[in-house]
């Protein structure tokens, strides 16, 4: 089992996917939409192209189950990821010069991107599922995460003090050089990580669909998956339409909106590090299962957004920046606590399919994110025409997320029923 070094360690490959997607999602898309004039639907059919290759997760996963080495496959992913990068600093140049051409460039970059974080993303979560004692499962997402958010904070500071004054050229060399970067530290973060876990299941099981049947027919594996989707919907609704609640219901500025948006991802890493410090020095005197930061996440979640719908009408007085902490509070919280649930269940069972298991749990979580960020802005858009009040379309929003988070904690509790399925073991205790 890996020790915390080397925990931390594979979360420089985490970190280094983290630093190269933010220049094609922040830096790539302000520049189409601000620099170049290009509608904004433009980087948002670009990055739905990312979105929609995820629903090859499992077969990266089960690919790498096969040949028994995930190394290949995570070195692969963040190649392809960085070359997808690359492309896509290209094809903005090119966009000023022959729009169609650019065009063109970017959506094969933007497929090689999707692709590189599938096969990458899903057989970094399997590899950590079977080199992770299962008492440092929920930590050890958090530290991984943790270093992805810090990925991000010193990628969008590097590069944003590289970029200006701002030209194509300069986009390209720092796309080039975060890269090489990236797949430096993510070679540094797998060598000789799978030292004794080589294998690959048995021949006869090959075939994708018969055993991604079998797996789907497990009753803790299909509630579980469920779960995940309902609840990463659910984290994602609220993702596009926060800043804007607050200008048209608050009355905020651009500046005081966007602190709002600082004030959720602060937040977020607060959760994140109560459970990285109550899986690891916490630990010494008391144990809280993984289960009790899932469901208290999502109920915390839920309420938070209840209290954002119900802050709404009474927006003179209510106080949004507490009630969007909480809200990034128990988001963090819940979301590495159900990565380290997810990697515990993928080894479950010791059969040798860890990466079938990330990726279906990866594939579900991804689209779940794609939909929740379209299905938020359109079903607000939708309210807005229908009430022609503000307060009232984002506050029904809020509340339908809301109550798919308790859906989602409903869920979260079913893996420990009798009713789940014939064994009862709790799936999302820490440590068995």
């Amino acid at each position: 089992m890996l020790s915390w070094v080397g925990i931390a360690r594979l979360g420089l490959v985490q970190m280094s996917l983290g630093a190269i997607v933010v220049l094609t999602t922040a830096t790539m898309n302000r520049v189409m939409v601000v620099e170049l004039a290009m509608p904004a639907i433009l980087p948002g059919l670009l990055v739905s192209i990312y979105y929609g290759t995820q629903f090859l997760r499992p077969r990266f996963g089960h690919g790498a189950d096969q040949g028994g080495h995930r190394t290949p496959w995570i070195l692969g992913g963040v190649a392809l990821l960085g070359a997808g990068a690359i492309g896509a600093a290209l094809s903005v140049g090119l966009m000023e010069k022959l729009a169609w051409a650019g065009i063109a460039t970017a959506v094969p970059s933007f497929l090689l991107i999707g692709l590189g974080i599938g096969a990458a993303g899903t057989n970094l979560l399997a590899l950590l599922s079977v080199r992770v004692s299962a008492e440092r499962q929920a930590p050890a997402g958090s530290l991984v995460w943790i270093m992805m958010i810090f990925g991000l904070a010193v990628t969008g500071i590097t590069a944003g003090q590289l970029l200006d004054p701002y030209s194509h050229a300069r986009l390209v060399n720092v796309t080039l050089g975060v890269s090489a970067v990236a797949f430096l530290l993510s070679t540094i973060g797998v060598w000789g990580q799978e030292r004794g876990e080589t294998r690959s299941i048995e021949k006869k099981d090959g075939d994708f669909r018969l055993v991604l049947k079998e797996l789907w027919e497990d009753p803790r594996v299909r509630v579980f998956t469920i779960f995940v989707f309902a609840s990463m919907l659910a984290y994602n609704l609220q993702d596009l339409i926060l800043e804007p609640f607050a200008g048209h219901v608050f009355g905020m500025t651009v500046g005081e909106s966007t602190k709002l948006g600082g004030m959720h991802h602060g937040g977020a890493l607060m959760g994140m590090l109560a459970v990285l410090l109550g899986g690891t020095v916490l630990a010494r005197w008391v144990t809280v299962p993984v289960r009790v930061w899932v469901v208290g996440g999502c109920l915390l979640s839920g309420l938070s957004l209840v209290g954002m719908a119900y802050g709404g009408t009474r927006a003179e007085s209510w106080p949004l920046g507490l009630n969007i902490f909480c809200l990034g509070l128990a988001n963090g919280a819940f979301a590495v606590a159900a990565i380290g649930a997810m990697m515990g269940l993928a080894r479950e069972g010791n059969d040798g399919r860890e990466g079938l298991r990330m990726g279906l749990f990866g594939a579900a979580q991804a689209i779940a994110f794609g939909l929740g960020s379209f299905a938020g802005t359109a079903l607000v858009d939708v309210m807005r025409l229908i009430t022609a009040q503000d307060a009232l379309a984002y506050g029904t929003v809020f509340s339908i997320e809301g109550i798919v988070f308790l859906v989602a904690a409903v869920l979260a509790l079913r893996l420990t029923s009798p009713n789940a399925a014939a064994d009862v073991r709790p799936a999302l205790m820490p440590g068995e």
